[in-house]
């Protein structure tokens, strides 16, 4: 098969992928043989290629995957040949901890990271535990379906965890991936609820969508908003909205910082 595979650190410029013909991955015991048909490009995937996180190598990047069942392996009684599957950022893990027990996977101490840890979804094929692939409704298609897999699904925890009520002011620090698709769930499910964005330049790109989305207010960060607010969540990679969304929130309100990384120290 066809992928694209990553063998040294290198700067993105550099094109340090290469295309390569490798073998078809066998599916062993409960895993499944997925035909990928999308794969997304996350923020996470240059932080690999330019080593701010370190995958194994060689490795096939890639971690916001949809594809098709292709082969089931033994056991394996989640999915049928045909389905339709999703594939997202937690590749396997124990299942037997007590993170894993109770919905927090990512702690698991034997955690792994699809497209990191294990081959993802910049290929051809891909294996993994059934457990770990998802059906994705027919509503999305697969080119809209791939980017829920990571920035859609970390932005929905991240609002869960926020425990946002109807009527709350909610401040969205960032407005890329996740935080765009994040606003469009909080007008949808809280109507009475108002948002304000905090972007890193005036009347830039994410400024725009923020706009068009019906964000109730925009500033930069460091601005001070019409109001304080119940509930923040951080989607940015540097430490001063952290700062900015205590000083900015009311007595009680909540804080949700959703990045993987902060490129500097919180001040």
């Amino acid at each position: 098969m066809k992928a694209m595979v990553l063998e040294r650190i290198a700067k993105v410029e550099d094109e340090p992928l290469q295309l390569k013909d490798v073998e078809i991955p066998e599916p062993s015991k409960r895993e499944i043989l997925i035909r990928i048909s999308a794969c997304g490009v996350c923020r996470t995937e240059i932080d690999e290629i330019e080593g701010r996180r370190k995958p194994k190598l060689p490795v096939i990047l890639g971690h916001e995957i949809i594809g098709y069942v292709e082969k089931l392996g033994e056991g394996c009684k989640r999915f049928k040949v045909g389905d339709r599957v999703g594939v997202a950022w937690i590749y396997s893990t124990c299942n037997r901890c007590r993170f894993c027990m109770d919905g927090r996977e990512n702690l698991c101490q034997d955690f792994k990271a699809t497209g990191c840890d294990e081959d993802g979804g910049y290929a051809e094929y891909m294996k993994i535990r059934e457990d770990y692939a998802y059906p994705i409704p027919d509503v999305f298609s697969d080119l809209e379906a791939a980017p829920l897999m990571c920035a859609g699904a970390i932005g929905y925890r991240a609002l869960r965890i926020a425990d946002v009520k109807d009527g709350e002011r909610v401040a969205l620090y960032g407005f890329g991936a996740s935080a765009h698709i994040v606003m469009q769930v909080i007008k949808y499910l809280y109507p009475n609820s108002k948002v304000f964005v905090f972007t890193k330049r005036k009347n830039d790109e994410p400024s725009k969508l923020a706009s068009k989305l019906g964000a109730d207010w925009i500033g930069m960060t460091g601005e001070e908003p019409p109001e304080r607010f119940e509930k923040a969540i951080d989607t940015t990679p540097v430490g001063l909205p952290v700062l900015e969304a205590l000083r900015n929130l009311e007595r009680g309100g909540r804080l949700v910082i959703n990045a993987i990384r902060k490129e500097e120290a919180i001040p």
